[in-house]
């Protein structure tokens, strides 16, 4: 059997997705895009060898060949676009952040398990080949009993206009950091009951004038249910590389994953780094979007519950709208 895709946002993150599903993904197949640029449209098209595009959603989730969607569109309209698919019945792949607040990650869930489909959020750090041997050698006990887990991902690039706006992206803890949120939940295996989080605006000056609010770093700490420690921290802008680590401490010892050199090897000498660096997330995590897009259609073949849930998806929303109240009242917010 193959799965056939309708692609929903054909930005750089939904190409991912699109030439994954079409060329390197067993079992799935690209039959429709939708994006309302037409450009992008047009671009997409030539490159997955398709017929059929269209820049209104309503019409790709309609059409009755299609059994799944991705969703790769700006966050506010997730909500919308999840829920008119699992009407139609198609299951959905929806890219991080799941949503803007956790009641509209609730009619999404709610709506996914009303159709009986599949509902898989694009956390792909799980999928990480060496983020997936930390957390192996976590649950082996190489480090003892995990006591914090610390998460950072820095962005090289500027956000788009539209992310400045915080009531439609949510700022760096949504766009940046949900990662990170998902990471800390994951390798602790436990929910986040308390943030306090501090932001600034020191690299995006366009911003500063029409949206006072917004910030391109952040530093958030997390307490847990069962007693572990969190510290996310989100940049964007840094212009060095894309630098994305995470680094667990334990009772007995301390274990890392990720980073920034772009091959195993780091070279130092009297001029500093010389080693080439990683530059984009599609680079550092082109391996992850692969296999996190074969388990969707595994999942589907299969009739099995995804990895990464849409629970997964709104406890991540729910921490990022906690930390940006945080943020903006300068006191701890408690989410338990």
């Amino acid at each position: 059997m193959t799965v056939r895709i309708g692609l929903i946002g054909a930005g750089r993150a939904g190409m991912i997705h699109g030439r994954n599903f079409a060329f390197q993904v067993f079992g799935s197949q690209v039959i429709a895009v939708c994006d309302s640029d037409e450009d992008l449209c047009n671009a997409a098209k030539a490159e997955l060898g398709l017929s059929d595009v269209f820049t209104e959603y309503r019409k790709l989730v309609a059409i009755s060949e299609i059994d799944a969607v991705v969703i790769a569109t700006p966050t506010r309209l997730h909500q919308e676009i999840a829920v008119a698919a699992a009407q139609c019945g198609k299951h959905i792949f929806c890219e991080k952040p799941m949503a803007m607040t956790a009641e509209e990650c609730d009619k999404i869930n709610s709506a996914a398990a009303a159709a009986k489909v599949k509902l898989q959020i694009g956390f792909m750090r799980r999928f990480a080949p060496a983020f997936q041997d930390l957390r192996r050698r976590i649950d082996g006990g190489e480090i003892g009993d995990v006591v914090s887990v610390r998460s950072i991902t820095y962005g090289p690039s500027h956000p788009q206009p539209w992310m400045y706006d915080l009531r439609m992206s949510n700022g760096p803890l949504a766009e940046v950091n949900s990662h990170d949120i998902d990471t800390v939940r994951w390798l602790t295996g436990s929910e986040i009951t308390e943030v306090y989080a501090i932001a600034g605006n020191f690299r995006s000056h366009r911003a500063r004038h029409e949206f006072p609010d917004y910030y391109d770093n952040v530093l958030m700490i997390a307490k847990l249910a069962n007693g572990m420690q969190g510290l996310i921290s989100g940049a964007q802008g840094v212009g060095y590389g894309y630098d994305a680590r995470c680094e667990v401490l334990g009772t007995k010892g301390i274990a890392f994953a990720g980073g920034l050199a772009a091959l195993p090897v780091a070279c130092c000498n009297e001029f500093g780094l010389v080693s080439p660096v990683v530059k984009s997330w599609r680079e550092l995590f082109a391996e992850a979007y692969r296999a996190e897009d074969q388990e969707f259609i595994r999942c589907i073949l299969a009739d099995e519950p995804p990895r990464v849930t849409g629970e997964d998806g709104k406890r991540a929303v729910q921490v990022v709208n906690a930390g940006n109240e945080s943020i903006f009242s300068g006191l701890p917010i408690k989410l338990l």
